[in-house]
């Protein structure tokens, strides 16, 4: 069985080459330009452009058409309405008893109940924000925002 030691370990064969020394004589094989060719903006020092640049053409990042914007929290947020409340059977709400009744998405981590649609029973509403007619509706019945 092989016994393997820490000061024995090296590197497989082929795995590991040495630095490239440019610009160290004919017999290098890189002296002279050093493998950068003849002339041109690449073969000077300093001579790189920005991303996207195509030699003063119009970039295709400004060619296309812009349009729309995506919010990058977007999925974050959730309203649910008062008619989805009613649909719920128990009276305390909170983010998981609304992700439990698939009312929101499991990613969610802020809802907001606006007044659409209408309630007959009582809830307690936790860690939900609660638009004004929402809550005049919900306290009006005998519920409460905490």
């Amino acid at each position: 069985m092989l016994e393997i030691r820490l000061n024995s370990l090296s590197p497989a064969e082929g795995s590991k080459f040495s630095r490239r020394r440019v610009g160290r004589g004919i017999g290098s094989g890189f002296g002279k330009t050093a493998g950068r060719g003849h002339k041109g903006q690449k073969s000077r020092s300093g001579g790189f452009h920005k991303v996207g640049f195509e030699g003063g053409q119009m970039p295709l990042q400004r060619r296309l058409p812009k349009r729309g914007f995506r919010q990058l929290d977007e999925h974050l947020y959730a309203q649910i309405s008062l008619s989805d409340l009613q649909k719920l059977l128990t009276e305390e709400v909170d983010l998981q008893v609304l992700k439990a009744a698939g009312l929101i998405k499991n990613g969610v981590k802020f809802v907001k109940l606006i007044k659409s649609g209408a309630v007959s029973r009582k809830f307690v509403l936790k860690g939900i924000s609660v638009s004004a007619g929402a809550r005049s509706a919900i306290e009006e019945i005998g519920g409460s925002i905490l």
